[in-house]
Order: C-alpha cells, then structure tokens, then sequence
C-alpha cells in the first residue's frame, strides 16, 4: 500500500480514536508508532485558540480531548493515536499558561501554572521556564514546559504579576520554583 492510498483522518475520527484511548491520566501517545497520514488543517494560534478547516474549535472539551494526544516530533507537531498520525500547524507553543499560584516563598517557592486546555504543573527541574527575546524589540517570550517537549506560552498578566515576585541571583534577575532558579534576564538590563 503506498502513501498516497493512505486517507487522511478528519478531526472526528480522531477525535473518536482519542476518545477510546482515554484511561485514566494521559494517553501514552510517545509509545505510539503509527503510520503517518498526512497533515489535517488544523491549527493552533499563539493565543492557543484551535482552529479545525480555518474554523474555531468552539467545544472547550473536544480542544482538550486534542491537547492529550499531541506530540512534538523534532520540530513539528502531530495528533497520535495508536493507529494514525497526522500533522498539524502550531503557530508558537501549543498551549498557553494562563493562571499560576505562588505557594512559599524565596528557594522554597513553588509556582503551579495551569493552561488553556486545563493542565497544572510545578515549575522545577522536569518542567522549567525559559524566556526568548525578540532580536529587534527586546520584547520577552516566556515559556514553561508541560509535558513530553510541549511548552506554554506564559500570558502576559500572568507573567507581569510572575516579575512582581522575580529575585536577583548572581547578576540575573529570575524566578525560583520547585528549588531551581530560572533565568529571565541580566540584572544589568533591567531599568532603573
């Protein structure tokens, strides 16, 4: 059977396959190898809305239902089931991190970020933060990871109250959870 025979899934049958594979946590999607199907239009924008044939995905449950079965593959990202794998457009991080919550304070703090689609984790060692800068506008892109090489995007309320609470560390101003330090900038580049 050659590629081109190979039908490409729709979002209903993956979602049906997604359905079927649920247990209790998350899908094992990195122990699945199935054949590649081609790409689906679909897409996630920055803001982490879902797009299904240029359309919004509108069902909050069914954008969740998608959420457990992505993979990130070298550079491109993937909805998995154990029997079909097709690609699909992530604009900048598959989610976006739109709430935390400080527990403690100083090295012992613990910030616990949810995202768009309802995942929580501790930032720390397994799941760290990381900031980019824009070349031209210094603008910062933070970032936390979620899981299996899926990051948030952290929104920008939440990271303007996460610099209320940044400290200084050997030069560089940053956050402390989950007893890491995590870098956002040089304490030199910060305004007076």
């Amino acid at each position: 059977m050659s590629n081109d025979s190979i039908t490409t899934p729709s979002a209903e049958s993956l979602a049906e396959a997604a359905r079927a594979a649920q247990g209790k946590g998350l899908p094992p999607v990195h122990q699945w190898n199935p054949p590649f199907c081609g790409d689906l239009d679909m897409r996630i924008a920055r803001d982490g809305t879902w797009f299904y044939l240029g359309t919004p995905i509108g069902r909050p449950e069914l954008v969740r239902l998608f959420s457990t079965i992505l993979r990130k593959d070298d550079d491109k990202y993937f909805l998995v089931t154990p029997v079909e794998k097709v690609g699909i457009t992530v604009d900048d991080a598959p989610f976006v991190a739109v709430d935390f919550e400080a527990e403690g304070e100083g090295q012992a703090q613990e910030l616990v970020f949810e995202t768009n689609v309802g995942d929580r984790m501790v930032a720390g060692p397994d799941n760290p933060i990381r900031v980019e800068r824009d070349a031209q506008t210094g603008e910062p892109s933070p970032y936390v990871l979620v899981r299996d090489n899926l990051e948030a995007l952290i929104d920008r309320k939440s990271f303007y109250r996460l610099v209320d609470i940044g400290a200084h560390v050997e030069g560089w101003f940053g956050l402390w959870s989950g007893g890491e330090f995590f870098r956002i900038i040089p304490s030199s580049d910060l305004p007076d």
